[in-house]
């Protein structure tokens, strides 16, 4: 019977006793369909409320998944058990035959985080369901959030900084990439951020650019007198409008088109090659831990720095700060006053 309808209504409450307790049997479980149908409804919701273009795709692809695993199981209905299932493949789906998905290439596991975020996706849907009065409950009630390892914060060195500043310098697009390595170490943006950032929102004369944060916040960013010189040489290459990207694709499918996340990506990852970095991941995100590294060791204020990062609370700020203090407690026993005194002959 469809849900949200009078006749449905009326069963339900065909089966209150007079004293008001419910003695149902329990609500009926959702179909496969309704996955789809209500699933499309959640991505609507998504796009008026303007969440993110990368959100509502990745919540397009868990409604996606979680179908295709539902047909795999030859599942009509989705219950707290299929779900726990479901999630289950996530974690374990590479090691079938066919690869995660029925996909031959995509034999690597996923991280914990990524686990999470399905996880996050799913119970966000089912809550969603709840308040739309679709369900009473939410399956997802019954379902513990997987275990997510903290993870261990490895920025680039100045030894590897340097480095892939010389690798830069080797490219063949030498201007722009050298001004992509800098704006990334000074402002510790995200990829999409640097991607995203425009030309009418960048001040050389100020060290600032304002740019569209996670989840649509705009917030200002700051540079130093470095990366503003990389900055300047870079635009005055050629002329362009000021509703142009700053960062545009050099080569490959779309010259002169705002280069986009996967290209940044590549780019980085070709500079981590060339500059033969070991040991660290060399990935945009490895520059944003390595800004909020040394902003720290700098001596620059923790609250600042959430501001500059644009963390919504302050305990993903406050990861940084122990790999900080480690380097400051290495930094005393090599420096260490009380020490010092005690080599000296008296």
């Amino acid at each position: 019977m469809p849900r949200n309808t009078p006749a449905y209504a009326a069963t339900v409450t065909a089966n209150v006793t007079p004293n008001g307790r419910d003695c149902a049997a329990p609500e009926p479980p959702l179909s496969r369909q309704d996955i789809e149908g209500y699933g499309q409804q959640w991505l609507y919701d998504c796009q008026f409320r303007q969440h993110s273009p990368r959100t509502t795709e990745f919540r397009q692809h868990v409604i996606d998944k979680l179908v295709w695993y539902l047909d795999q199981q030859s599942q009509t209905i989705c219950q707290a058990a299929d779900i726990r299932g479901f999630l289950a493949y996530v974690t374990t789906g590479h090691q079938q035959p066919g690869g995660r998905w029925n996909n031959r290439i995509m034999t690597k596991p996923v991280k914990p985080a990524t686990v999470h975020r399905y996880f996050r996706e799913l119970r966000t849907l089912f809550r969603w369901m709840v308040e739309e009065g679709v369900l009473s409950r939410s399956p997802m009630d019954s379902i513990r959030a997987p275990r997510v390892p903290q993870d261990q914060i490895k920025p680039f060195s100045r030894q590897q900084i340097e480095a892939l500043l010389e690798a830069a310098g080797r490219s063949l697009y030498p201007l722009r990439d050298k001004a992509i390595v800098l704006f990334m170490l000074d402002t510790g943006a995200r990829a999409t951020e640097v991607t995203g950032a425009k030309i009418c929102n960048l001040d050389l004369r100020n060290h600032t650019c304002v740019i569209d944060g996670k989840g649509g916040r705009r917030r200002t960013i700051c540079f130093g007198r470095a990366t503003a010189k990389a900055l300047l040489q870079y635009l005055r290459l050629k002329d362009r409008q000021d509703t142009s990207a700053i960062f545009l694709a050099e080569g490959g499918r779309t010259p002169g088109e705002p280069l986009d996340r996967t290209g940044l990506l590549h780019l980085v990852y070709r500079l981590g090659k060339s500059a033969e970095i070991s040991g660290v991941r060399c990935s945009p995100h490895t520059f944003r831990h390595t800004f909020a590294v040394e902003f720290l060791r700098a001596g620059g204020h923790l609250f600042s720095l959430q501001t500059l990062m644009g963390h919504s609370s302050l305990s993903q700020t406050q990861r940084y700060v122990a790999l900080a203090q480690a380097d400051i407690q290495n930094q005393h026993r090599q420096f260490s006053p009380a020490d010092h005194l005690q080599d000296k002959p008296r």
